[in-house]
């Protein structure tokens, strides 16, 4: 771990970085389009944010962590609450998400529509 990425800021984020798939920068490295972090006054690094394509692997990724299991694996149960999680982050905005997460899930598209309908009523 570098000097950068020693930071109290930097190791406190970590779990955030990990879900966005956030880069720590050196100071010297941050660029146009990159977050800069500041700490009393000074620029101690920056964030550079993850591709987009990857985002909805690295949802479900934190979503399996945090259920104890792949998607597959999940009971009907588990599986809702995953689709509920999912909604919760945005997954569903992304292109063909319905479509990998059925995949994922070993259910049909409709399902995952039925859990996202269950999930938003309630």
């Amino acid at each position: 771990m570098g000097d950068t990425e020693a930071h109290p800021v930097f190791i406190a984020i970590e779990p955030l970085l990990a879900i966005v798939g956030g880069e720590v920068l050196s100071p010297d490295d941050v660029a146009t389009g990159d977050i800069p972090i500041e700490w009393n006054g000074e620029t101690i690094g920056g964030i550079r944010l993850g591709s987009l394509s990857d985002a909805l692997d690295r949802m479900v990724g934190h979503i399996e962590a945090e259920l104890g299991a792949p998607l597959a694996d999940l009971g009907r149960t588990a599986k809702q609450r995953a689709v509920h999680m999912l909604d919760e982050q945005g997954a569903f905005l992304l292109r063909k998400s319905i479509d990998d997460i059925a995949d994922r899930m070993g259910v049909s598209r409709i399902t995952v529509y039925n859990y996202l309908s269950q999930s938003r009523v309630t």
